[in-house]
């Protein structure tokens, strides 16, 4: 249970019910210089800080610091544009430095706006508060965890149909909801945990009005672009300062709807709703370019043969992780793989020539052990986010996702961890027959978290805004489905334009398309609004497997479910 005093409570709920408040808070500039080489890799780039308040409503609180980049702008600079790529949790400062990033990004603004991300409070190891910490190390993270589906995935074939992998999972339930409710307390009396509170969505918004005002005025329009968890981001700001809304694009888009008043396992669960047609996406394009171009692919092999092998590979991993849970690799964390793959059909060919390769070694018992696919899925991600690099001691993995989703997400008192697993049964019959048993997900920790931010968004959605924006989105998105796209356009309001991309992966910078790239820059530079449901095609000479185009893949889908 979240307990706040009176004063806390009272602004929270004045916060929550009414009309957000202005942010003119912060410094009032940014020295800029070189950045930290450890962190961002142009050197191109410059680097600054901004103090703000860690609670923009509460000056006693103290401060927070924010660790900014800036791509300068290409051309006559007309003002700035704020980027942030999503996660929640990504850094801001390693994302930029991606050349395909800064490029598509310079490319969808025209190049004469100043690029600026930052490290959200919660990221990172420059801005303070920095990256959620709750274990000292890897090795006491997987101790913690030992035995648990933690650390091997959720096994179950036959779209959870069979008893014996309900059973399994119905009994960790009691295990998990324990180690999660004490995972929630070592978060919170970590070196992070005095901070969990000032950690969310809103608190991030206003940190954007803070950087706007410092770098253009307090009277600019402030312009934004969000992927993914970005989306939230964007979706919150228009919403809570209309009037500064400038030049907008969210891309890759996450319900904020559902994100601020829904249970994040029930959010995470209609993330899914694509994901299965991705994967059909893989396996056609593995079809198509044949045995020479796809190891798993046998001549005239068509798509359900590529499933088929598919599946005898998960039912295979799974056999052996049953009767033995210390396998090197668990159906479980190769569902895990295969969803992350899903993101940037740029890799796909490198994966099945790789990855598949290597997983069929491993379940065959052939590979060595330091050959596990779980290395695959630590250095291969999409091309449109790079893992988080950090150069602190500390090699465990940061709860960075977990604080910002869990400090917006609705109070959760009496959530079970069974309800959640019966849930999760239920999202891998009916939506997402391949991934829905997808573990671990921060979504289902959120019940257990023992903090929530001291300001959270709830409402209203489709304010009048001081210009239009764009809601963008593939048609064939893995994790943020166009549904989803569709919905928040709609929940937005008038002001909200949707532009779809015919195309798959994680948000419109997953594959390459003149057409959407024409439609944004249009749109950033002259205020031009594209026509409500434009389609953009995918450029006809980008091949995701040798000799095979997006057109071929979506010409030759399966229309059967796998």
């Amino acid at each position: 249970m979240v307990l706040y005093n009176r004063y806390t409570l009272s602004l929270l709920l004045a916060c929550t019910a009414c009309q957000a408040a202005p942010s003119h808070h912060g410094d009032t500039q940014i020295v800029w210089g070189a950045c930290d080489p450890s962190v961002v890799t142009d050197a191109s780039l410059s680097c600054g800080f901004l103090n703000v308040p860690l609670d923009y409503h509460n000056p006693f609180a103290g401060q927070a610091r924010l660790a900014i980049v800036k791509a300068n702008a290409t051309g006559e600079r007309q003002g700035s544009v704020f980027f942030n790529p999503g996660g929640p949790g990504l850094s801001g400062l390693s994302e930029l430095s991606a050349p395909v990033i800064k490029e598509f990004l310079l490319n969808a603004t025209g190049g004469v706006y100043d690029i600026i991300s930052w490290d959200p409070r919660g990221v990172g190891n420059l801005t303070v508060p920095g990256g959620i910490f709750c274990f000292d190390s890897a090795a006491e993270h997987a101790a913690f965890f030992n035995g648990t589906i933690e650390l091997t995935g959720i096994e179950e074939t036959g779209n959870f149909t069979d008893p014996a992998d309900v059973n399994a999972l119905l009994a960790q339930a009691p295990i998990m909801q324990k180690k999660y409710k004490e995972l929630g307390q070592k978060c919170l009396n970590s070196p992070s945990g005095k901070y969990l509170k000032y950690i969310g969505t809103a608190a991030t918004v206003r940190d954007i009005v803070s950087m706007a005002n410092a770098i253009d005025g307090p009277d600019a329009p402030i312009n934004y672009y969000g992927i993914s968890g970005g989306t939230i981001i964007g979706s919150y700001f228009v919403n809570m300062f209309p009037e500064r809304v400038g030049r907008v694009v969210i891309d890759g888009v996450v319900n904020p709807v559902t994100w601020a008043t829904q249970k994040p396992s029930i959010l995470w669960s209609q993330q899914l709703l694509s994901s299965d047609t991705v994967y059909k996406g893989l396996i056609t394009g593995c079809a198509l370019t044949g045995p020479a171009g796809c190891p798993a692919a046998s001549e005239g092999d068509g798509p359900l043969d590529i499933d088929a092998k598919f599946q005898a590979l998960l039912t295979a991993a799974h056999d052996a992780t049953v009767a033995n849970p210390s396998v090197l690799l668990s159906s479980g964390i190769l569902r895990v793989v295969l969803l992350n793959e899903l993101y940037g059909p740029a890799l796909w060919d490198s994966f099945m020539k790789e990855g598949w390769t290597q997983a069929v070694e491993i379940v065959k018992g052939e590979a060595p052990a330091n050959n596990s696919l779980a290395k695959w899925s630590e250095t291969s991600v999409r091309p449109n986010s790079r893992l988080l690099k950090r150069t602190i001691p500390n090699d465990s993995s940061p709860y960075s996702t977990h604080a910002i989703q869990c400090g917006d997400a609705i109070d959760l008192h009496g959530v079970t961890m069974e309800q959640q697993f019966k849930g999760i049964i239920d999202t891998t019959r009916n939506i997402s027959h391949m991934f829905g048993s997808y573990w671990p997900s921060q979504a289902y920790l959120c019940a257990f978290w023992p903090v929530r931010a001291v300001e959270r968004y709830k409402g209203p959605w489709n304010k009048k805004f001081a210009n239009q924006i764009i809601v963008a989105s593939n048609v064939y998105d893995p994790v943020t489905p166009l549904a989803s796209a569709e919905e928040t356009a709609r929940e937005l309001g008038e002001d909200a334009v949707l532009v779809r991309q015919n195309g798959f992966g994680h948000a419109t910078i997953a594959e390459p398309s003149a057409c959407t790239i024409n439609v944004l820059a249009a749109y950033v530079v002259n205020g031009t609004v594209p026509a409500k449901n434009t389609l953009c095609e995918v450029d006809a000479d980008y091949e995701i497997f040798s000799g095979v185009t997006t057109a071929d893949i979506l010409a030759h889908l399966p229309s059967v479910d796998v």
